[in-house]
């Protein structure tokens, strides 16, 4: 649980990606004093966005940053795990290998874990809304969380950030929260807070987030210790108001982070001068069949009996039709991009010195 003492003001670094995402991430990185909260020698448990194994670009946190802030990071800090865990439509391993992630640990030297097979400690939190008790992965115990979000819009919260990647860190059974998910959200990074967050806003997702929306060339790169913060700079740069987003100020009011525009210093571009104009998010069959029944009087009977398995067959079904009309037109239009497409070619030999613009 985070005891880290609350300031004034907070650091964000905005800053574009001109074809080089390594010196994006450097440059973030360095703009938002990086070092300052991840001591020398610390190990880090790296949270990337793996949430959909039938991805699309923009839906999960790429490899090629996720190679970069490794690269990055690794001459700091002591081990590294990339950590992601199972959802209940999703199986987070296939998410992983097919992603290209698999290939970035095994070049870099991180090892991968996934929180579903871990030990959990429970953890008391009386204070909280709604997650009183929270069964943390233990390896969230044992090292730093740094975060690596993808920029998207999310139909339940608006926008998915750094402070929505956490919600990856609870059990397969998270779903149960979503007609609470503002105050969840609140709960879980008061327990589970990262110390960094760098977001990935190389592709992103507009429209019907996370996973059955449109992937969005935005060209930057975000990073804070301040987790809120990072999130109200990332709205307002998607041209999306941030108070639109309850989960923000319910974070700020736990003293998560700070939500005030005029108490974010930001480094690098301005977000309300280099707005890239992201479609909200609306819900999709999944989305609308799952609130409608949660608020029915038939909750129980679909999400507490054998009925649920029919459910999660019928979601999984959509989504692979989904698949199947609209993600072909979307790969062959990322893939054709000269910076971004050659991460997800089957040879694509990653980030070294050469490539990342050092001697």
């Amino acid at each position: 649980m985070s005891d880290r003492p609350q300031t004034d003001r907070a650091l964000v670094a905005l800053v574009p990606v001109e074809g080089d995402v390594r010196a994006a991430v450097r440059a973030a990185l360095d703009a938002a004093e990086w070092k300052r909260v991840v001591p020398a020698g610390a190990t880090v448990a790296l949270k990337v966005n793996l949430g959909w194994d039938l991805f699309i670009p923009g839906s999960i946190t790429s490899p090629l940053v996720a190679e970069a802030f490794i690269l990055e990071i690794r001459e700091h800090v002591g081990t590294i795990y990339m950590v992601e865990a199972d959802q209940v439509l999703e199986n987070v391993e296939r998410a992983f290998h097919e992603s290209g992630m698999a290939a970035v640990c095994q070049r870099t030297g991180v090892e991968w874990v996934n929180m579903s097979r871990q030990p959990l400690d429970l953890v008391d939190a009386p204070e909280n809304v709604v997650l009183r008790r929270v069964e943390v992965p233990r390896v969230l115990r044992d090292a730093l969380l740094i975060t690596l979000p993808v920029m998207k819009t999310h139909a339940k919260t608006g926008i998915t950030g750094a402070l929505k990647n956490q919600w990856g860190c609870l059990s397969k059974m998270r779903h149960e929260y979503h007609l609470v998910l503002d105050d969840a959200l609140a709960d879980l990074n008061h327990v589970v807070r990262p110390t960094l967050a760098l977001m990935d806003g190389t592709v992103g997702l507009e429209g019907n987030g996370p996973k059955s929306g449109n992937p969005k060339i935005a060209d930057r790169i975000l990073c804070s210790a301040d987790p809120v913060a990072l999130d109200t700079i990332q709205a307002i740069s998607m041209g999306i108001d941030p108070g639109s987003c309850r989960h923000l100020r319910r974070c700020a009011e736990r003293g998560i982070g700070i939500d005030d525009r005029d108490r974010i210093d930001v480094r690098g571009m301005q977000p309300e001068e280099h707005v890239v104009a992201f479609r909200p998010a609306q819900h999709n069959a999944v989305s609308v069949v799952e609130t409608l029944l949660r608020k029915s009087f038939f909750k129980k009977l679909f999400f507490n009996t054998p009925i649920f398995h029919i459910c999660l067959f019928g979601a999984k079904i959509y989504y692979r039709i989904w698949t199947a009309f609209h993600a072909r037109v979307m790969w062959r239009r990322i893939r054709a991009h000269q910076w971004y497409g050659p991460q997800w070619a089957s040879d694509w030999p990653g980030l070294d010195d050469t490539r990342a613009g050092r001697d």
